[in-house]
């Protein structure tokens, strides 16, 4: 009778051992495959076979949380419930830590199944299982439902960490592509402003978050003639600086053997919409100065109408058409042309100078601004940049949420 008592006790410490050889060997394949970075379908696939043909489980419902919700990425056996449902189902269980049996719950779902097992990492559930048809008990039990978490938890940490790596790749390919930008855009900003006896330009360029849209050019067409651009184009990033360098070079492509500033505008309408297929836009005002007959012809195309001041007066630049790179043809197109005073100014800016984070109780719009020119467009045009911005901080108080960008020319 001992003998056979001796017998059994060995047989079933042999079992135990080879049970956790089993488990100890499904553990290693798991790491081994995370470690291989294999991809997430075939570490759940590898899950699915431990547990139905190691451990028989007849039934699987395995939830994983994905931006404060719960999806279901294994199932099998039984009839499948909408992920909806098992989440409100497995949502009714959120304070259980530990593997619980639910035979007998009185959720409709829930009693389906034999066990619920919860993931967690401190206070945060990272996943939920439901397991079925399982028919372990006895000693063994409470040895297979810590086996079954051990090896989740195993694999919802190594879904973290592949996640983890996705967002620190894409956060470091970002990274890289508003360096890329700056470093397109700050090739566009010109470093030093041209400098003669008919024409005294200042000019403010102030980034919102380090890259923006904005743009401005001078260019010296002749000994008696000058071009002036000041442009936004939609969005930010890589995309934006790489559309504004196509834009500044064909403006200087076409400013240079083009002398009509609506066929100027024309070409560069179909550049820009030939580029973004509709997907992105320019606004812009553009200057030709003539200083011999002493015009100024202009387009404004969308923009914030650049402000004329001369002796106390100033109006805003209005006449032009839309943005480009909207339409194919362009609805509409006019030329506005000035007979230019000695001592005229142009202030020319770009929309970020009308916007700011919190705005006071104090008005702030077009009107305002006009009337700032009026009072202050006697000064030089570095002055009444600084001027203009000392202003607004002292309105404000706060940042402005997008780019400024200022250029000023008095004409002689």
């Amino acid at each position: 009778m001992q003998f056979i008592d001796d017998s059994s006790g060995e047989d079933e410490l042999i079992s135990l051992l080879l049970k956790r050889q089993s488990e100890l060997n499904s553990l290693l394949e798991i790491t081994r495959a995370i470690n291989k970075n294999t991809a997430t379908p075939i570490l759940i696939q590898m899950l699915e076979v431990i547990l139905q043909s190691y451990l028989q489980v007849g039934k699987l419902r395995f939830l994983i949380e994905k931006e404060n919700k719960f999806i279901c990425i294994s199932k099998y056996g039984g009839d499948f419930e909408s992920g909806v449902l098992l989440s409100r189902a497995c949502n009714k269980l959120s304070k259980i830590k530990s593997p619980v049996a639910i035979a007998g719950h009185q959720d409709p779902i829930l009693q389906k199944y034999n066990y619920f097992i919860p993931i967690y990492h401190k206070s945060k559930a990272l996943a939920y299982a439901l397991i079925g048809d399982f028919n372990t008990s006895g000693d063994m039990l409470n040895n297979d439902l810590n086996f079954i978490q051990t090896l989740m938890n195993v694999i919802i940490v190594a879904l973290e960490n592949k996640k983890l790596f996705r967002e620190r790749l894409q956060s470091e390919r970002f990274q890289r592509e508003m360096e890329l930008a700056v470093e397109v855009q700050n090739m566009l900003i010109p470093l030093r402003m041209h400098k003669d006896d008919s024409v005294e330009i200042g000019a403010k360029y102030l980034p919102h978050q380090n890259i923006g849209g904005d743009y401005f050019d001078f260019i010296r067409l002749n000994d008696h003639e000058f071009l002036w651009c000041i442009a936004d184009v939609s969005g930010k990033g890589v995309s934006a600086a790489l559309l504004m360098a196509n834009f500044q070079a064909s403006l200087h492509a076409w400013a240079a053997v083009e002398d009509d500033l609506t066929n100027i505008i024309d070409r560069l309408n179909k550049i820009v919409l030939s580029n973004t297929k509709g997907e992105k836009f320019i606004t812009l005002f553009l200057a030709r100065y003539n200083e011999k007959k002493r015009k100024l012809n202009y387009i404004n195309a969308g923009h914030n109408p650049p402000i004329l001041y001369f002796e106390g007066e100033a109006a805003p630049l209005k006449l032009g058409t839309t943005m480009i790179g909207v339409f194919e043809d362009l609805p509409f197109l006019n030329e506005g042309e000035i007979d230019m005073e000695p001592g005229s100014l142009i202030f020319n800016y770009t929309d970020g100078l009308m916007d700011f984070e919190s705005p006071s109780t104090r008005v702030w719009n077009e009107d305002k601004l006009l009337d700032f020119v009026k009072a202050h467009g006697h000064l030089s045009p570095d002055g009444l940049n600084d001027a203009l911005l000392e202003h607004l901080n002292h309105v404000f108080k706060s940042k402005p949420i997008d780019d400024i960008t200022l250029l000023t020319l008095r004409i002689f």
